[in-house]
């Protein structure tokens, strides 16, 4: 077959044989011209691998969001679904995963801390900025084309929740990611923890506010069912009043505003997805990757025609 651009000898015979047409008017030849290339575009689009879902993993200190990795980044090489774990915590000391990029690697957190006379969670900011600076060079990576191409992209943020959240590096990082990837967050909930009303309240109004800060789809996460089970959560999300019968007993100033803002968060309620995981076990796994890919269909039904 010749390459494009030349000409076939035999495709100068055949046109030669032909009849001569009839000139084609303008407005049928860009038509032409015009389906041609929708033809053509779609073709390119259905032959190009899938794009993988990237996963914002996002939650309070001492959720459980990098063991949780730990077992998402098991779960994806025994089920075959090839991934790439990128870790965004400058200060984390031990991983116990292996992650293909590492902001340690790029910035040394105690340097920063020290060149630029700063405290803890300053040199976590600033780390996290300078590395958001580079972050064209991680989305090279993600976009090279691989073999089998990957299916998800899973980013460990730093466990000070709102270092990442209400920073210039997070929004640099979520839009980059947004406008390239399928991309959602993975909101990482302490169950236990949660077994207090308020708390619950208290997580669900951090959740909320991440969901409109992004304006990407979220899965609530609720973690560590192996020590206490997600049920009442479920039920308190559902069931408006439930969650008031639960507060009855407390007659504080934060179990009224609790009761309040449970009536306001009821809307926010019944457009979120939830999955109860065990980071240890193992357990319910299977749905987290079921409710990933259903955030990743809403994300390209929803969110793509609004960008």
């Amino acid at each position: 077959m010749p390459e494009t651009g030349q000409t076939s000898e035999s495709g100068a015979e055949v046109e030669a044989v032909l009849p001569t047409a009839p000139p084609a008017d303008a407005s049928s030849v860009s038509a032409s011209a015009a389906a041609a290339d929708g033809a053509g575009s779609a073709n390119a689009a259905s032959n190009s691998p899938p794009k993988p879902v990237a996963v914002l993993v996002i939650g309070m200190a001492g959720s459980g969001k990098t063991t949780l990795i730990q077992q998402i980044n098991a779960q994806m090489s025994a089920r075959g679904m090839p991934g790439y774990i990128v870790n965004l915590d400058p200060a984390v000391m031990h991983l116990p995963y292996e992650p293909n990029i590492d902001i340690r690697d790029t910035v040394k957190y105690k340097s920063v801390m020290k060149e630029y006379n700063l405290g803890p969670n300053g040199g976590i900011l600033t780390s996290c900025n300078l590395f958001a600076t580079r972050f064209d060079q991680v989305m090279k990576l993600l976009e090279k084309p691989r073999d089998p191409p990957l299916q998800h992209v899973v980013v460990d943020t730093p466990g000070q929740i709102e270092i990442f959240t209400w920073s210039a590096s997070g929004s640099i990082v979520t839009e980059l990611l947004a406008s390239s990837f399928p991309t959602i967050v993975a909101y990482v909930v302490d169950t236990p923890r949660c077994a207090s009303p308020q708390t619950f309240m208290s997580n669900m109004l951090q959740a909320c506010s991440i969901l409109y800060k992004t304006k990407l789809p979220m899965l609530l996460v609720f973690n560590k069912i192996d020590v206490t089970r997600h049920d009442f959560a479920i039920e308190w999300m559902a069931d408006f009043e439930s969650y008031l019968s639960a507060l009855e007993k407390d007659a504080s100033y934060a179990a009224t505003l609790s009761r309040s803002l449970s009536l306001v968060l009821d809307e926010f309620y019944q457009s979120m997805k939830s999955v109860g995981v065990s980071a240890i076990t193992g357990e319910g796994m299977g749905d987290f990757f079921e409710r990933v890919s259903e955030c990743a269909k809403e994300y390209n039904d929803s969110y793509v025609p609004e960008m």
